[in-house]
């Protein structure tokens, strides 16, 4: 499939710890480490009413990420076993998006002060959406397991 122009602006850049991926958790609902997100001027107004949830979905842009690896080992594998990339949350991807739910911690003008992202200081941010624990959940019930046909 050929790529297609696509003409994304960043709203903000994040403020993490972070200098290194090495630098970064695997997960950011694993760290109790703070960051902070500053959205542009430009954007200010679309902050309206965000300090009333709690959790935020952030998007972003990990610039620094491989972009032509299709397979990857998660952290978690017991048995080192690669899978493909979409059946994992690697950053290394053909489009590096970034997603992690936060905490915010604070508002003040157009900084958000949150915890539990996992990207590197200077990551541009895309997009950030309230959390919602009604749409954002999956309930857990039994699913029937998929076979080797529906592969």
């Amino acid at each position: 499939m050929p790529a297609t122009p696509m003409d994304l602006k960043p709203i903000g850049i994040i403020r993490s710890p972070y200098a290194t991926m090495a630098d970064a958790p695997h997960q950011g609902r694993f760290s109790d480490q703070e960051s902070e997100i500053i959205i542009d001027e430009a954007y200010r107004i679309g902050l309206t009413d965000i300090e009333h949830h709690p959790h935020l979905i952030v998007l972003s842009w990990l610039d620094r990420a491989e972009r032509n690896t299709l397979t990857a080992i998660p952290p978690h594998d017991l048995h080192h076993r690669e899978h493909g990339v979409f059946a994992t949350r690697s950053p290394h991807r053909p489009n590096p998006i970034g997603l992690c739910v936060v905490d915010l911690i604070k508002r003040n003008g157009r900084t958000l002060r949150v915890r539990g992202l996992d990207v590197i200081d200077g990551t541009l941010v895309l997009d950030i959406k309230p959390f919602s624990r009604g749409i954002d959940c999956v309930p857990d019930k039994q699913r029937k397991p998929i076979t080797k046909n529906e592969r």
